[in-house]
């Protein structure tokens, strides 16, 4: 089953223009319900509280992960390059096409809720008993098991797992352009044909031409300035913290035989950590803004208040600071308990931090979180010994202190909070 299609099959894109599908495999897998689930799974998760834009899905991005590794694969084969193993193209675009294939609602937020892992999730929908997993044992009996294993980064040959997941793969490049594109913003606007064709086969892994080292320096800005200006935004944090509390609430409210209202399955085994396969996937965005509606009418009022935030829009305010140490912590906690607000509920502190780029430390040896530069005598170096540029912002965690909060019934209990305290909270 790995011939191509009779006729090659376009969808039209705004970020790449045209995806092509070659693939008879590709076509089935795109057509299983496994995989048009994505397209009820938003890519940016609550971001579309905070850009208008932000509606684009798990769908559109796996496409276009697909599409650019389709393109490094295509380039790679009328290149000739010796070290890419043609034999290998399908699997690849296999586990580039299904990567993302386990994100749940609202995507990393729901990770964070209920512990999960989307990769482990992509690799079980894979490997059990679904429609994604007999069209790829079409291909051979231990076909799912190798997609699996070039998700989980066991794959024995790097080369097809850089494609998919390294500093520099599809999946990247694909979500910094389109990320960017939907959100409005022009942090993102990489320039991907150069990068593209600076890419070659060495060794084993994907490296870069050092002459297409100014493309790669762009693109490590860009990923720097897409975190801290989209992805780490701190109204879309808001929006992250009070749908992790509605999920934290709704639990603890299970567990005590709470009289729900409005319940829908499969959120009870969801909240109880027994969710199989079957019901994972029916899991999606829509479903889970049902309950959320219909939870604004519950008897519970702190989950009915939550609720209500969440759907329209009355998030958490926040205010920033440089620094914080565990006894002010408690101190806030318990000043705001003693002026009568919830503590565990009413104060979230939030304090985002990103590696941009992890800098080559000499004696550890390269390894996949790394970008190699390919000189003209076939010597490799990491980027970060070439570049002054990548070398300024590798090994940053840079972060501030982020205390959200309901300004509504804070600004009712401010006159009962320590004069310290209050001002806190009062910038």
């Amino acid at each position: 089953m790995k011939r191509p299609l009779t006729e090659e099959k376009v969808f039209k894109d705004p970020v790449h223009n045209y995806i092509h599908v070659q693939d008879t495999i590709i076509w089935r897998l795109i057509n299983t319900e496994e995989f048009q689930r994505l397209r009820r799974i938003r890519q940016l998760g609550t971001s579309y509280l905070t850009f208008h834009g932000a509606e684009h899905s798990r769908f559109s991005h796996s496409l276009g992960v697909y599409e650019i590794t389709r393109r490094i694969i295509s380039q790679f084969e009328r290149s000739g390059y010796k070290d890419w193993l043609s034999e290998e193209r399908l699997l690849t675009l296999c586990a580039a096409l299904l990567h993302d294939l386990g994100h749940g609602p609202f995507s990393h937020s729901i990770e964070e809720a209920f512990a999960m892992n989307h990769e482990d999730w992509t690799c079980r929908i894979i490997l059990e008993n679904t429609e994604i997993t007999r069209i790829l044992q079409d291909v051979e009996a231990d076909f799912p098991r190798k997609v699996a294993s070039v998700i989980a980064k066991t794959y024995e040959h790097e080369i097809v797992v850089n494609l998919v997941s390294s500093p520099l793969d599809a999946d990247r490049m694909d979500y910094l352009l389109r990320d960017a594109y939907y959100t409005g913003v022009n942090y993102g606007t990489i320039d991907i044909d150069r990068i593209l064709r600076m890419l070659r086969p060495y060794n084993g892994r994907v490296v870069v031409k050092e002459s297409g080292m100014h493309a790669i320096e762009d693109y490590l800005m860009s990923r720097y300035q897409m975190y801290w200006q989209v992805y780490f935004h701190p109204v879309t944090r808001s929006s992250e913290i009070i749908l992790r509390q509605i999920f934290r609430r709704a639990k603890e409210l299970l567990l005590q035989d709470y009289p729900f209202r409005f319940m829908i399955e499969p959120l009870p085994d969801l909240f109880q950590g027994e969710v199989t396969v079957e019901q994972y996937l029916l899991l999606d965005e829509a479903l889970v803004q049902t309950a959320f509606m219909q939870w604004t009418l519950e008897e519970d009022e702190l989950l009915s208040d939550l609720c209500s935030r969440f759907i329209h829009r009355k998030l958490y305010k926040y205010v920033e600071i440089e620094n914080l140490d565990a006894d002010t912590i408690g101190e806030i906690r318990r000043s705001f308990a003693a002026a009568g607000l919830n503590a565990e509920y009413d104060l979230e502190i939030d304090f985002p931090s990103d590696l941009p780029y992890d800098v080559f430390r000499p004696g550890e040896g390269f390894d996949n979180k790394q970008i190699l530069l390919l000189d003209r005598e076939d010597n490799l170096r990491e980027i970060s010994e070439v570049s002054d540029i990548v070398r300024s912002i590798s090994g940053i965690h840079r972060g501030r202190y982020h205390l959200y909060f309901p300004q509504d019934k804070l600004q009712k209990a401010l006159p009962q909070l320590p004069t310290s305290i209050a001002r806190i909270f009062a910038k």
